[in-house]
């Protein structure tokens, strides 16, 4: 009976679990996703910051030693100019070489050879500058409007050369005029020469060179109290004498009384004027005929302060430049006046001497070239001049420099002499170059130690003979 029992029950979960496996699954509730809206985070852009653009100064680079500035004593000076220019200037920077004046002239060829000339040079004269002629820049078309009101209009032309341009800006000018002897004259009962141009010697006559030899004459003096024009005069045992040129070479002796010229043509041509070929005549026979010139040997005795005549107090009259006052010291009442007229017309010649700064044509910044040069004659002028020394070529520098130069001079010099002598420039200047210049220099040279030492030359012949010789000197370059 038990059998079938199980049997049944066996039956009935088996139905059961068929019946399960058949029923359909429910589906399961899933929970619903809720989507969060996304929130974008504003994108904040952060401004560029460029930073600034640095532009490197331009480098000016001033050569110092052709001419003066080299000595120990003037750099800091100007070191402190070239420090006061590049604290104002952002855009450029002004570097400074010193070289010492012998060593310049080889030192700034063997820059120029290397293609590496400086920029500025300077302060330097026309003589300085002569074996690098040709290279210099011509300021005029980098000028603009420029301001000429502070110069003294004619002199501007003594720093234009033909075929160059203008050259340079006047900083330190150094005119000619004739130093004399106040007590010379007073002892001798003669008027003082002229301090204006254009007017006449006391007397009425003009001044001019022969009214001049005439006073010249007076004041030649041998050891026995006879003047030049005395029969009895003794010119081996000369006292004191009336003029005489004093440092300087025969073109500046020629141009000092009897105008400015050459000695070579446009062509190249070796030429002596007639009006330089009176002037020699004129030294020559002044020295060794007529005796109111010293001769090289009186030039360099003791009577003559072994070189320096007019500071001997033995030389009435002598032809030099404002820069002459460096060396007078023992004679307290000197002054100056104008320099006489060599012919009827009355024209005057003042030979210059001036110190400027000049731009090499090769360089790479021309404008800013220009900018430094008329910096320094301009705003650093001043300054620089104190250095140096020199009168100021701008007229409104000039009453502070003549004070200064005052305290050294109190006998009362009449320095508007000087100031006046700057409308006369001797155009073309008497150190202007000259084909083959260190050889026709020497020879020049040459020739002065000729007519200063030899009495008895026939001295045409011998001009003849300069004249040939410089033709050859020309022709070998």
């Amino acid at each position: 009976m038990r059998k079938p029992f199980y049997i049944l029950i066996t039956l009935l979960v088996a139905a059961s679990m068929l019946l399960s496996a058949c029923a359909k699954a429910e589906p399961t509730a899933e929970e619903p996703v809720v989507v969060e809206p996304t929130v974008e985070e504003p994108v904040v852009v952060e401004p560029t910051v460029e930073e600034p653009v640095v532009e490197e100064k331009v480098q000016i680079r001033w050569f110092v030693g052709l001419g003066t500035g080299s000595n120990p004593e003037h750099i800091p000076g100007q070191e402190a100019v070239i420090e006061r220019f590049n604290s104002t200037h952002d855009d450029i920077e002004l570097i400074v070489e010193f070289v010492t004046n012998e060593e310049a002239p080889d030192q700034l060829k063997t820059q120029i050879a290397a293609g590496d000339p400086p920029d500025i040079i300077g302060p330097v004269g026309w003589s300085g500058t002569n074996e690098f002629s040709g290279l210099f820049l011509d300021l005029e078309p980098y000028l603009g409007d420029f301001d000429w009101s502070d110069f003294d209009t004619e002199s501007i032309d003594a720093y234009r050369l033909e075929g160059e341009g203008l050259l340079g800006l006047p900083f330190a000018v150094f005119p000619s005029m004739m130093f004399y002897n106040r007590d010379l004259f007073d002892e001798a009962g003669l008027a003082y020469p002229p301090h204006e141009y254009g007017e006449a010697y006391a007397d009425g006559d003009p001044w001019t060179v022969e009214k001049m030899e005439e006073l010249a004459m007076v004041l030649t003096v041998d050891v026995n109290g006879n003047d030049a024009n005395s029969p009895d005069f003794d010119p081996e045992n000369i006292a004191q004498f009336g003029y005489h040129s004093q440092w300087t070479d025969p073109r500046g002796q020629a141009a000092a009384l009897f105008g400015a010229d050459d000695v070579v043509d446009e062509d190249g041509n070796a030429v002596l004027s007639e009006r330089w070929r009176r002037a020699f005549t004129w030294y020559y026979e002044g020295m060794h005929e007529k005796h109111f010139m010293p001769n090289a040997t009186y030039q360099g005795s003791d009577l003559l302060a072994a070189g320096n005549p007019f500071d001997s107090g033995n030389v009435a009259i002598v032809h030099c430049h404002l820069w002459y006052t460096c060396c007078l010291t023992s004679v307290p009442n000197w002054d100056m006046a104008v320099v006489p007229s060599y012919n009827e017309a009355g024209d005057v010649t003042v030979k210059l001497h001036a110190d400027t700064f000049r731009i090499f044509a090769a360089t790479e910044h021309p404008e800013e070239a220009v900018e430094v040069l008329t910096w320094i004659t301009g705003e650093g002028a001043a300054d620089l001049l104190d250095v140096y020394g020199g009168m100021p070529g701008r007229a409104s520098l000039q009453d502070g420099f003549f004070a200064t130069i005052d305290e050294r001079f109190p006998q009362g010099v009449d320095w508007q002499v000087a100031i006046d002598g700057l409308a006369y420039p001797d155009v073309p200047n008497h150190e202007s170059n000259l084909p083959n210049y260190a050889k026709a220099y020497d020879r020049i040279g040459a020739f002065q130690t000729l007519y200063e030492t030899e009495p008895g030359l026939d001295i045409d012949a011998e001009l003849d003979k300069l004249e040939a010789d410089l033709q050859v000197i020309f022709d070998e370059v």
